[in-house]
C-alpha cells in the first residue's frame, strides 16, 4: 500500500483511470457490434451512420492512449472494409 500522500493520491487517480479505461473500452465493443448487426441486415446507411460513431470512438481510445494507434488503425481499417463491402453490394 501507498505510504506517502502523494503516492495515496497516485493509486486513486489510476484506480479512477483504469474505471474511465473499461468504460471506453465497453463503448467501443458496443459500437463495433452494432455496426457488424448492421452490416448482417445488409443495411448500408445505417452500418455508415454507425461506422462514423466507432471509428470516433476507437479514434478517441487512441487520443487518451487506451488503445495502440496501430491496434486503433486496424480495427477502423477493417470495419471500413466491411462497411465498404456492403455499400457496394447495396
Amino acid at each position: 500500500m501507498a505510504n506517502s500522500k502523494q503516492a495515496k493520491k497516485r493509486a486513486k487517480q489510476a484506480i479512477k483511470r483504469h474505471l474511465k479505461n473499461i468504460h471506453r473500452k465497453s463503448a467501443i465493443k458496443t459500437a463495433v457490434k452494432r455496426v457488424m448487426d448492421a452490416i448482417q441486415e445488409k443495411d448500408a446507411s445505417r452500418a455508415q451512420e454507425l461506422f462514423k460513431d466507432a471509428e470516433a470512438k476507437i479514434a478517441r481510445a487512441k487520443g487518451k492512449r487506451v488503445l495502440h494507434a496501430n491496434t486503433a488503425a486496424r480495427r477502423i481499417s477493417r470495419l471500413a472494409k466491411r462497411v465498404a463491402e456492403v455499400n457496394k453490394s447495396a
